[in-house]
């Protein structure tokens, strides 16, 4: 097994004992309980919480079924950096989008 792969492994392997612990907790929510355990979910809005962790959960499956880690470590990284982003006020701003387009020519 190359390093890499046996990186990846360990990213999945850590990912799935915080989904366990996350999962056999009865008390609130999936997303409630994902974000104790993942506290940068609480810069998404409570519907985006609730749909990153059920894609969270999901990828973290296919990777087991598949054993193909890259999945869910993907799927995490992604909200994380979505989180981060929306902490970070980016997306809130408004758009301007400029309606006349230019056509400019080569030098």
């Amino acid at each position: 097994m190359s390093e890499s792969a046996d990186a990846a492994r360990r990213s999945l392997l850590e990912l799935a004992a915080q989904l366990v612990a996350v999962s056999t907790s009865a008390e609130g929510t999936l997303a409630a309980r994902m974000s104790d355990r993942f506290p940068w979910m609480l810069a998404l809005s409570p519907a985006d919480q609730e749909t990153c962790a059920a894609d969270v959960l999901a990828a973290a499956r296919a990777s087991f079924a598949t054993n193909q880690p890259h999945l869910a470590i993907a799927e995490l990284t992604s909200w994380r950096e979505t989180a981060t982003a929306i902490a970070a006020g980016l997306g809130s701003e408004s758009l301007e989008w400029l309606e006349d387009s230019s056509t400019i020519e080569r030098p």
